[in-house]
């Protein structure tokens, strides 16, 4: 067992159960992503609640960049640490579930990052940045807060809709893309396909495929995911077991599937409210909206409630 996952199980009993919003407070559009960033942005959204106080749990997730034009609050890590809210948000891969609270209501509207494109419009390695909220001025320059205060106020004032924004966001992205190494971009499209493949796929076949040393995958897949490889399957196969729990109806195959791919039943429950945040059982009550959508498969393409093998 490698560090990071000592370091994970250590952080399990560090969670807390909170109040959560309840769904019927919440909506949230999705905006396509037009065939051109596809590789790089796997949806676009439009998320509002107008609660006063909103209490929700971020899921183990991929990075995105987001305003906030209402609502201010701040996220809690499972490290004890906090990161304040700002209007124009870098929200850095998540590698554990991170509970947070905002006032005064909440509108977000984003791009959902893919690794690839995380890395093409960051450069900045998802392991050392991971579970942090960021202002994106502080990493992408001033012309991203520029754009984003700027963007923020016209949708505050009614002169910009929440799909205007996200798709001037979209061609900010498209123009700040820098060049990723081809033979890196290849693991990852790789990776991903491997994380697609089965709900615990082997390890072996990973290193067996990559044309990298076991060694040189590591190291990678922890850049440009966040995490070493054996714990990345360990967080995409909580996620999906999570996307299978909360859909309507579980199918017998899919029971059976999540059946062999944990030890046992206690195990399922510890890995699942590790990177989503939830017991099982919580899931199934569909109490949280925000974690629905952010299970969606647009949001995490790995990931397909419905079957296996449609990586990126």
């Amino acid at each position: 067992m490698d560090r990071a996952d000592t370091d994970l199980d250590a952080a399990i009993a560090g969670g807390e159960t909170l109040e959560l919003t309840p769904r019927s407070h919440f909506q949230i559009d999705y905006i396509a992503t037009p065939a051109s960033l596809s590789d790089y942005i796997t949806t676009f959204y439009h998320f509002r609640c107008d609660e006063e106080v909103i209490r929700d749990i971020q899921p183990a997730a991929i990075g995105h960049l987001a305003l906030f034009p209402i609502g201010r609050g701040k996220m809690q890590f499972r490290d004890g640490t906090s990161d304040p809210s700002h209007e124009v948000n870098l929200l850095t891969p998540f590698s554990v579930a991170a509970p947070f609270e905002v006032t005064g209501g909440f509108h977000a509207i984003g791009a959902a990052l893919s690794p690839l494109g995380w890395a093409a419009l960051t450069g900045l390695s998802a392991n050392e940045h991971g579970n942090r909220l960021y202002r994106a001025a502080d990493f992408l320059g001033p012309e991203v807060e520029e754009l984003g205060l700027g963007l923020c106020a016209d949708y505050r004032s009614g002169a910009k809709t929440g799909p205007d924004c996200a798709l001037a966001l979209g061609e900010y992205i498209a123009t700040h893309l820098k060049p990723v190494n081809e033979r890196h971009a290849e693991l990852i499209a790789y990776t991903n396909r491997w994380l697609s493949s089965a709900l615990d796929p082997s390890l072996d076949d990973l290193y067996a495929g990559a044309a990298y040393s076991e060694r040189q995958v590591q190291r990678l897949v922890e850049r440009y995911f966040g995490l070493p490889p054996q714990t990345l399957l360990r967080k995409y196969r909580a996620l999906r077991a999570a996307a299978y729990f909360s859909l309507p109806e579980l199918a017998p195959e899919f029971e059976a599937q999540l059946g062999e791919a944990f030890y046992d039943q206690s195990h399922m429950i510890r890995e699942i409210q590790l990177f989503v945040g939830r017991t099982p059982a919580r899931l199934a009550h569909h109490d949280s909206p925000y974690l629905a959508e952010m299970l969606d498969q647009r949001n995490f393409r790995e990931i397909d409630p419905r079957g296996m093998g449609e990586g990126e």
